[in-house]
């Protein structure tokens, strides 16, 4: 095993150097990392909670579609499949209970 030993690197954000400790480094070396940080852990942190700011989880979508049953305009988070309903949030709640 390789012997590590601290570094300093610099954050490709802000520009200020943080050090990329030994065990950091032989963590990244166990999990077979090939990419060494490019950030701080402050601008990491914010990286990761402005990601977060979008709503819903990564990859959801919202989609503009009419009610099946009302036929209000309303936003589903999915993609609609030809030929089958959509309901606004009123309408599905509605069936939910009934059905």
């Amino acid at each position: 095993m390789a012997g590590f030993q601290d570094r300093v690197l610099q954050c490709v954000d802000c520009g200020t150097d943080f050090v990329f400790t030994a065990g950091e480094q032989q963590f990244y070396h166990e999990k077979q990392f090939r990419n060494e940080p490019k950030r701080c852990k402050a601008c990491k942190t914010k990286k990761q909670n402005s990601a977060g700011d979008r709503s819903g989880p990564p990859g959801r979508v919202e989609t503009s579609a009419t009610c099946s049953q009302c036929g209000r305009e309303t936003t589903v988070p999915f993609r609609p499949t030809q030929g089958r309903p959509v309901f606004c949030r009123e309408c599905f709640q509605t069936r939910k209970v009934t059905g």
